[in-house]
């Protein structure tokens, strides 16, 4: 009698045990997907700001259709609605995303051959708007690598793996620079003539 109560237990503890995995999994998706809006939230604010300078911009750079049409073009890839369940579209987004820095960094260079453009004060405060932002942009991405950083132990280590496996929990994918030229810091000198 006594063996059948020590089995029962052992199943209800495995049980428990099972369950405090699962939830805790599901616990820490969610916090990768909250700060994942967190990271949406910042680059709307830089979305809605993009408009504005490329308005300001225009009207001094005449000879830079070229890399405002860009912009603008990355700006509406990185708008584009995605699943945020998804990994690859959540990858995708992210890579939108970060393709647009290095492309709004290209502009405030090349802005310095304009010197009524560089001493606008409307777009000198745009610029450090932007900047602002850009600081905001990167709090949120370190709080969401830490968030997937945590979902993903998780999820790849056992039992984990196999809790993760059975649930349809994966692990997500880290916001980071992915291109080459994402990653070079932007040399003003080459834009200068």
């Amino acid at each position: 009698m006594t063996a059948l109560w020590v089995i029962i237990a052992i199943v209800v503890l495995v049980l428990i045990v099972g369950y405090m995995w699962y939830a805790g999994l599901i616990s820490k998706r969610n916090k990768a997907k909250e700060s994942l809006s967190g990271i949406d939230v910042q680059l709307r604010k830089r979305f809605d700001l993009i408009p504005n300078i490329l308005k300001i911009a225009t009207r001094f750079m005449e000879h830079e259709k070229e890399l405002l049409t860009n912009i603008t073009d990355l700006r509406a890839k990185a708008m584009q609605d995605y699943n945020p369940g998804d990994p690859d579209a959540v990858k995708g987004h992210l890579n939108a995303a970060g393709a647009l820095q290095p492309a709004m960094m290209k502009l405030f260079a090349v802005s310095e051959n304009y010197p009524d453009l560089k001493s606008d004060t409307t777009m000198v405060r745009a610029q450090d708007t932007y900047t602002e932002v850009e600081g905001h942009i990167a709090a949120a991405r370190r709080a969401y690598n830490a968030s997937v950083t945590s979902l993903n132990n998780s999820v790849e280590i056992f039992p984990g793996s196999m809790i993760a496996r059975m649930a349809n929990v994966q692990s997500m994918p880290f916001y980071e620079e992915t291109e080459e030229a994402a990653r070079q810091p932007v040399d003003a000198s080459d834009f200068l003539n």
